[in-house]
């Protein structure tokens, strides 16, 4: 199979041949998933679709927001499922499986994955993402997109970057300090570019200390070519285009999706005019050259086995699924009982996330077609409980679900979040379920003591009922084949073994990004630092509803005689240390072995401890087994802004072998030398759990006053307008072209509110760019004098050319 950059040889000989017009044509696609084919140069059509956990290759009508009919392709469980199963083998695995649909229907990029930090558990997206800790969410990365490319079938790592929320996304300036950044939000981004090279990087819509992520030169030439080397092209999110001249000159390749050539026309003649080096452009269409001829020489066809695929499917559902709480071992539950199988979900799953990522499944199994079909319909009653989409109150459902799990040995409750609770587009409120969600369970646990609670949910939920229910198991978002994993998991076919892959706070207030989340429209401040997730809870002895890296198992296991194996390398800059892991329980289990770091005294604020490594292992009953581990520089470093690169203070570490990142089982202490040839003592910094301006200051972020609304401009968004006389007709026809555009039948409750979020949050810019010229030079600029009233200027306006 070949890279991209292997053919930069052939590519440089065509775009060498090429005019300035011709080049220019490949700097933005020919529709909303295709690149621009060029039959002169043989460079014919290349197609790019999403997604994350399964192709979705839309037909004639196209939508960035999954509402429009895709092919049927296999649902794997979502980002956070398969996060969850802290299993890099089965990532690779998903990823070849995508991989081999994707070209089956000649896709030659799948949009994926997204490697974007969970700083809070509001964001909407966070089913799409793998991890609030940025060195599972790389390894994670690493795996997929090396199973993805190994078919032919190229990536792109997205959101890049510091893409942590949905509301106004388009617009937000999001300020982070360069300790936050290196530490926490890109180091995800930097490992899978470092180990894997995935073909193209998606930059974000949202700015990045003041500039636009896609003209950001500091982000995309700078870190990524040349601190990461990365090979690929840069391409935009769809519609993430500011000012495109500005764009390929800061290293952006590729614009998606088409503007009908009009940007390129601009790129073009910045050339002409000498405001644009060509040198930059032919940069980028040389990089463009080099996936496109690549994409066709990888190109063959394939067949695809869609029932191993959901075999699959099924397998990394039951490894992602979370065993969180199984009080006098419940689980797992013996044929011979009775069940009363209640929720919604138990005849219409929630498996899959709503948004971009949205894939048409071969098949989806229901709980309750699987569990009848196991033990009989006369031993499995059914009551819904709720309503699937909305979960409106309804005292009679409850009524009649409390009826049936009083006949019932045991009693399931399929609950969780129903989709317009959390999709991609805007974010969640607070943590809870829908009321009528949270009152069936505390009903149904109030008449039987054996109930068991599954949640299908895409982020962390508050639990008020968990003292009233002695068993939890968390399966996120298990994908097409998830029923028959939870049948399988419950009923001890397969052992639990899924680690969660982000903290479960206590209350939403415990998250101190909570105090800056979505609070301005246009501006957004990382004033947590370097305090996502347990570094904060850890830190400072918050307690947590369930710990980062908790899971429970049907078996147990006993952690012993940790020690180094080979000390500290000077010349190697690496440590090797062990521990040894026994199966003390009685039947087989899979066991997750994380590796800590702590620096015991630090003159930089530290967290208290950091993930570091890890190996996920089996053991079957009795059975003990040496983990070994290598720790390099990186994992005992900090970025340090003075040197402007990670460095090791020299001084005590421990190293924290653990179960989950409030398990600690074993610990190692090592020192460690200096590592640098520095002249000045590290910037001694003061703990914090919010920082103000002058902490910020002094990690060189300036927090200016925030963008105002008025006047309207190029980046005003359709619901800045929309109560302006003229801009509420302008977003009108915007909706109204969405929904021509998307057709009948998607008028869910979930998709009526992402259309509205996503069509809303769009920059007038944005509009123009995709309005393949409708809207674009002098009707843009007559629109926006009539929104400022400038009345004078706009007849000024019209009597020009």
């Amino acid at each position: 199979m070949k890279q991209p950059w292997e053919m930069a040889g052939e590519a440089a000989k065509l775009v060498g041949q090429m005019s300035i017009e011709v080049k220019a044509s490949l700097m933005s696609g020919s529709s909303f998933w295709d690149l621009q084919p060029i039959e002169e140069f043989g460079l014919g059509k290349v197609m790019v679709s999403d997604g994350p956990h399964g192709l979705r290759k839309q037909g004639a009508k196209s939508d960035h927001m999954g509402l429009s009919a895709a092919v049927p392709a296999t649902c794997f469980p979502t980002g956070v499922t398969l996060a969850s199963s802290w299993n890099r083998e089965l990532m690779a695995e998903v990823g070849a499986a995508i991989g081999r649909e994707s070209m089956a229907e000649d896709v030659s990029v799948l949009l994926a994955p997204g490697v974007n930090i969970k700083r809070s558990p509001l964001c909407g997206r966070n089913f799409e993402y793998y991890s609030e800790d940025p060195y599972q969410a790389g390894e994670m990365a690493t795996a997929f997109v090396s199973g993805v490319q190994s078919t032919g079938v190229g990536t792109s790592l997205k959101h890049f970057a510091v893409n942590n929320q949905e509301a106004q996304r388009m617009v937000v300036d999001t300020l982070v300090d360069a300790r936050s950044l290196f530490e926490i939000y890109l180091p995800a981004f930097e490992t899978t570019v470092k180990q894997v090279q995935p073909w193209t990087l998606m930059c974000a819509y949202n700015r990045f200390n003041g500039a636009y992520c896609s003209e950001n030169e500091t982000l995309l030439s700078e870190i990524l070519r040349d601190r990461w080397g990365f090979k690929g092209l840069v391409v935009t999110d769809w519609g993430a285009v500011n000012d495109r001249v500005r764009g390929v000159a800061a290293g952006l390749e590729l614009e998606m999706p088409s503007t009908g050539g009009v940007n390129d026309a601009q790129v073009a003649a910045a050339v002409h005019e000498g405001r644009l080096d060509e040198a930059h452009l032919d940069r980028a269409a040389s990089r463009v050259t080099e996936l496109m001829l690549a994409a066709q020489e990888n190109a063959v066809a394939r067949k695809v086995d869609f029932k191993a695929h959901h075999a699959l499917a099924r397998k990394a559902a039951g490894e992602g699924a979370v065993l969180l709480k199984n009080q006098a071992n419940l689980l797992p539950l013996s044929p011979r009982d009775t069940i009363a199988l209640i929720g919604a979900f138990a005849e219409t799953p929630r498996y899959q996330g709503a948004g971009s990522s949205q894939v048409n499944a071969t098949q989806i199994d229901t709980p309750l077609a699987l569990w009848r079909e196991k033990l009989g319909e006369a031993n499995v009653s059914f009551a819904p409980g709720f309503d699937a989409e909305l979960a409106a109150q309804d005292d009679a459902l409850i009524e009649q679900a409390v009826a049936q799990a009083k006949q019932a040995k045991v009693a399931i409750v399929m609950a969780g979040l129903p989709p317009l609770f959390e999709a991609e587009g805007f974010d969640r409120e607070h943590l809870r379920q829908p009321a009528q969600i949270e009152n069936l369970i505390e009903a149904v646990a109030a008449v039987n003591p054996n109930t068991v609670v599954v949640l299908s949910n895409g982020a962390p939920i508050e639990m008020p009922w968990l003292d009233a229910t002695p068993a939890v198991l968390e399966i996120y978002l298990a994908g097409q084949a998830g029923a028959g994993a939870l049948i399988d998991l419950l009923y001890g076919d397969i052992n639990p073994s899924g680690k969660l892959a982000e903290t479960f706070p206590l209350h939403l207030a415990d998250t101190p990004s909570q105090q800056n989340f979505a609070t301005h429209p246009r501006q957004l401040v990382y004033r947590e630092g370097l305090n996502v997730g347990y570094r904060h809870f850890t830190s400072r002895d918050v307690p947590v509803l369930f710990a980062f890296g908790h899971g429970l198992s049907y078996t147990s296991f006993s952690y012993s005689e940790a020690q180094i194996s080979a000390p500290w390398s000077v010349q190697d800059e690496q440590i090797s240390v062990c521990v040894r892991v026994t199966n003390s329980g009685a039947v087989a289990g899979s066991e997750v072995v994380q590796v800590y770091v702590r620096d015991v005294e630090s003159t930089p604020y530290r967290p208290d401890r950091e993930l570091k490594a890890f190996q996920k292992i089996t053991l079957q009953a009795g059975e003990s087994q040496v983990v070994a581990f290598t720790l390099d520089r990186r994992a005992f470093a900090y970025f340090d802004t003075q040197l402007d690169d990670f460095d090791v203070e020299p001084g005590a570490f421990d190293i924290l072998f653990a179960a989950s990142a409030s398990d600690i089982r074993e610990t190692l202490q090592v020192e460690l030398p200096a590592s640098s040839q520095r002249n000045s003592k590290p910037l001694a910094e003061a703990p914090y759990v919010v920082m103000g301006d002058a902490q910020l200051a002094a990690l060189g972020v300036q927090v200016p006053m925030p963008d105002p609304i008025k006047p309207y401009h190029a980046n005003s968004t359709l619901a800045d307008i929309r109560y302006h006389w003229l801009g509420k007709r302008v977003a009108a026809a915007a909706m109204e072209m969405a929904s021509a555009a998307l057709g009948q039948g998607k008028d869910t409750p979930v998709a009526v509110k992402m259309r509205e979020e996503m069509i809303m949050s769009m920059r007038l810019i944005t509009v123009s760019n995709m309005s393949a010229g409708a809207l674009a030079g002098k009707r843009f600029e007559l629109l926006l004098l009539a929104l400022n009233n400038r009345w004078l200027r706009l007849l000024w306006r019209l009597t020009r050319s």
